[in-house]
């Protein structure tokens, strides 16, 4: 009977996960075709669009709540059995990411200069970077509908149409580039112009899903302001989380780079193999935000141990899996990325701590996903920003010690280590599992 319910629980984390995880590895392919072709303009322009990226990047990051909130939400709803009431906080969050959209390009539009010359832009990149950023500027209101979108199909616990979009999304902005790009020479311009007719393709296509769902099931799609300070208050607290994350981030890049050179150049690549894995782990974390919403609003509090104790073990598997992974390419995967002898030695020893981290890595990311399913948002916002509280002076202090890269990954893992701890326990008791269509 356990082995029976295990594959039944196995079935349903690969249902949802697997095209979660194809859809998180497609959104990157946007700024790298992006790259592609404007690499082909010089170097000041792919300067340019880099800067810019790395803006929208830090925006997407931090709106990423529309998705996780809007999932954990519908699926509760899904789980008690309201697919009306579901669709109708599905619609509640696409209009709350328009509002923020439409605030957003407001805001935005007079604080471009200090945005590109806070990235350290050069004269000859900044340009170019405020160009893209200025037109892109157009695009985010229905890039954040397409974070709700999405959070609204995996709440009705389908991962596919949004892989299905993310792949669509792809191939548009590839070709629409290729067009303005090279075929009518508009430089830089022409990408931008590009991407956010390829964004607005992929809003369109959620909304036309989205609204023919409200039909089917009889849900108005007007704004319903209750449900938009319900959604706004959810995405506070995890907003607060991914600020908090994305700290620890920025700490990390900043304090490799004053190392020197070469420590730069072995973090980001290291880092980077990291953030591959970590698209993986996400994907279980995903599919964790949907099926815990979805047991908790079913009331079934058995259900979502049992299904709770199967995806931490997928996260534990997958991360010694990938651990074992990353030290058996370790001796070769230098060699793809520099030549440099000083990079190529820290990279190794990077790389080793990379692979210890993973199934610790595998833990949190499971169990950050659940707990965003359950709502548990405010534990969520809290206990991450302690962990960040740990990692900030750890970090500072294994610098002034010149303790290098290693003393850097090992703040990392002091982070991770917090995390799970915090994380764990509220996992093992109950105070999470509220159970009912609302939290």
């Amino acid at each position: 009977m356990v082995r029976f319910r295990a594959g039944r629980h196995d079935r349903e984390i690969l249902r949802l996960a697997v095209p979660a995880f194809g859809a998180l590895v497609a959104e990157p392919l946007f700024l790298l075709s992006d790259s592609a072709i404007v690499g082909h303009l010089g170097t000041a322009q792919l300067g340019g669009l880099g800067v810019a990226g790395q803006a929208l990047n830090t925006l997407v990051y931090l709106c990423v709540f529309l998705a996780y909130g809007t999932t954990a939400g519908v699926a509760r709803r899904i789980g008690a059995g309201d697919r009306r009431a579901a669709v109708r906080q599905g619609i509640d969050g696409m209009w709350l990411a328009v509002a923020i959209g439409a605030v957003l390009i407001a805001a935005g539009w007079p604080l471009i200069p200090p945005i590109v010359d806070a990235f350290g832009a050069s004269a000859a990149v900044a340009p170019f970077a405020e160009t893209y950023l200025r037109i892109s500027l157009f695009g985010i209101p229905s890039m954040l509908v397409v974070l709700a979108g999405t959070g609204v199909l995996r709440g009705l616990q389908d991962t596919r149409t949004p892989l299905a979009v993310s792949i669509g999304g792809f191939t548009l902005n590839l070709l629409l580039n290729a067009v303005f790009v090279l075929a009518l020479g508009w430089g830089i311009a022409g990408s931008a112009w590009g991407t956010v007719l390829a964004q607005t393709g992929s809003a369109a296509v959620y909304a036309a899903v989205v609204l023919r769902a409200a039909r089917r099931e009889g849900a108005p799609v007007r704004p319903d302001w209750a449900g938009l300070r319900t959604s706004a208050t959810a995405g506070f607290r995890l907003l607060l989380r991914t600020a908090a994350l994305r700290m620890v981030l920025i700490v990390g890049t900043s304090v490799a780079a004053r190392m020197g050179d070469a420590e730069i150049a072995a973090y980001q690549v290291g880092f980077q193999v990291w953030t591959l894995l970590a698209f993986a782990l996400d994907a279980i974390a995903i599919a964790g935000q949907a099926i815990t919403g979805r047991y908790l609003g079913a009331a079934d509090v058995s259900g979502t141990r049992a299904v709770t104790r199967r995806m931490v073990s997928w996260g534990v598997a997958c991360g010694v899996v990938f651990g074992l992974a990353v030290l058996a390419v370790r001796p070769w995967l230098p060699d793809l990325f520099t030549s440099d002898g000083d990079v190529r030695h820290l990279l190794l020893v990077s790389l080793v701590l990379v692979a210890v981290l993973q199934p610790v890595a595998g833990v949190v990311f499971v169990l950050d996903g659940i707990l965003i399913g359950a709502g548990d948002g405010a534990y969520l916002a809290v206990t991450t920003l302690v962990a960040t509280v740990v990692f900030l002076p750890a970090a500072l202090l294994l610098y002034g010690a010149d303790a290098g890269i290693v003393g850097l990954w090992a703040a990392i893992g002091l982070w991770m280590a917090t995390r799970m701890v915090t994380l764990g326990l509220r996992a093992r008791g109950d105070r999470w599992m509220v159970t009912g269509a609302v939290r």
